[in-house]
């Protein structure tokens, strides 16, 4: 799985990625400090508050952005964005009242809106080998568990030395360590082509080309499955093992170990098992799984049967089958765009599978407070369901990359005819299909 670190380029943007990461963990852990400094026993609002406003800025901004940003060299718009970032850090130490925070949360993802998306498009580029990307994906959904779990350890002990203001001086050094290594890299240029596109086209064309994609529609539906299990792993793991099974703060860094744990024990796995196995058989297997885990967690609040045990195998089914839904979403991504939509397709996957997010976050949260434990996992086991269920009914399990098809719009001999061009035919060709100018729509007979 450590082949891609052959490739010098990508083992840099690696490299910036998981230093960017832990920059990130580091603010996460200080500005919840920083929400109890300001509000208190209302920090928790506060908190809800921004995670809003965080999955508000990826909704609107990305889609937005990826409209733009061809236009740019990659290397220098990621550099620069980094840079913002790490001057947003910078002033997060300084806010004396609870707007400020807001704002400052809303500015700097915003940024990131723009930077991952355009980050992980760039990868295919360097990594054309679609086994080695399998295996970069699955570096990436190591990176994020591994933050999950060193970032908090990290700033347990640098608390110790220093107050917790400086952990954003730690995330600023994140992100200009990462604007260096990006800087050291040589990115593949992107080929631009939407100068007669308008503002409406250029900013659309990412969710309109994701939507008509059959494989993509069935990922959005997995992802909806993902953030329902995901969710309740993030917003209710802190509640439950404190108020249901009266445990203490270092219980809870343990079951949000178990679960990192499983979606890394997955992520380790999956390269090798994706040569045999197609993405669509894993990808449901994997919305299954979280269903189940919900579905088990009802029975036994049903039951107020209240052990550690089954509740720890829940949260270790939750976290292999989410990283077997979303680790390898890249590889659809990639299969699915070409190279003038390939940042547009990655910026709608990331504004549309973070709206799963917004609904579920809030779901899940009041739910817990207001409805109780059973009813909490049975909701959000049918909202599950429900992705998985749909995505099986759009995405057909007969699924080619290279589809036979007509252009009868186009005159015979049009140099897009000759690639593929099945012999005979004045207008039929074959090659591997992506939805783009010259086939708005998805064939209706494959």
């Amino acid at each position: 799985m450590l082949t891609p670190l052959i490739n010098v380029t990508y083992r840099r943007l690696f490299s910036a990625q998981v230093i960017a990461l832990l920059g990130t963990g580091l603010a996460t852990v200080a500005l919840g400090l920083l929400a109890y400094e300001l509000a208190g026993a209302d920090a928790g609002i506060v908190l809800g508050t921004a995670l809003a406003i965080k999955m508000v800025a990826y909704v609107c901004v990305a889609p937005i952005a990826s409209g733009f940003v061809n236009m740019v060299p990659r290397r220098s718009l990621l550099i620069t964005l980094d840079l913002v970032r790490a001057a947003i850090a910078l002033s997060l130490p300084f806010v004396d009242q609870v707007w400020q925070i807001y704002i400052l949360i809303f500015l700097l993802q915003s940024a990131s809106a723009v930077f991952t998306p355009t980050f992980q498009a760039a990868i295919p580029d360097i990594l054309p080998d679609e086994r080695e990307y399998t295996e970069a994906l699955s570096l990436s959904r190591l990176a994020y568990d591994l933050e999950s779990l060193i970032s908090p350890l990290l700033a347990a002990s640098l608390l110790l030395l220093i107050d917790f203001h400086w952990l954003f001086g730690g995330t600023a050094v994140g992100f200009i360590v990462s604007a260096l290594l990006v800087l050291s890299t040589v990115l593949p240029p992107v080929i631009y082509k939407e100068g007669k596109l308008g503002f409406w086209e250029r900013t659309t064309r990412g969710i309109r080309t994701y939507l008509l994609t059959p494989r993509l529609r069935g990922l959005l539906a997995l992802n909806m499955a993902a953030a329902a299990g995901g969710s309740m792993v993030i917003v209710n793991t802190v509640v439950y093992v404190r108020t249901a099974l009266s445990g203490s703060e270092a219980d809870v860094a343990l079951a949000l170990a178990v679960f990192g744990a499983g979606s890394m024990a997955t992520a380790l796995t999956l390269p090798r098992l994706l040569d045999h196995v197609a993405d669509r058989a894993v990808m449901l297997i994997g919305g299954f799984g979280i269903v189940t885990a919900l579905l088990i967690m009802c029975g036994i609040a049903t039951l107020s049967y209240v052990e550690w045990w089954p509740f720890l195998l829940a949260w270790l089914l939750i976290g292999i089958s989410y990283s077997a839904v979303l680790t390898p979403s890249g590889r659809l991504l990639r299969r699915s765009s070409n190279d003038t939509n390939r940042a547009a397709v990655f910026a709608a996957q990331f504004a549309l599978s973070h709206a799963c997010w917004l609904i579920t976050y809030p779901l899940a949260g009041w739910l817990s407070a207001y409805a109780g434990w059973p009813t909490t996992f049975l909701a959000m086991a049918i909202v599950g369901g429900a992705g998985v269920g749909l995505a099986i009914a759009v995405w057909p399990a007969n699924d080619p990359e290279v589809i036979e098809h007509d252009h009868a719009d186009l005159p015979a001999g049009h140099p897009h005819l000759i690639a593929g061009n099945i012999m005979g035919s004045r207008h039929r060709h074959a090659h591997r299909f992506v939805v783009d100018e010259y086939h708005p729509r998805w064939p209706e007979k494959i």
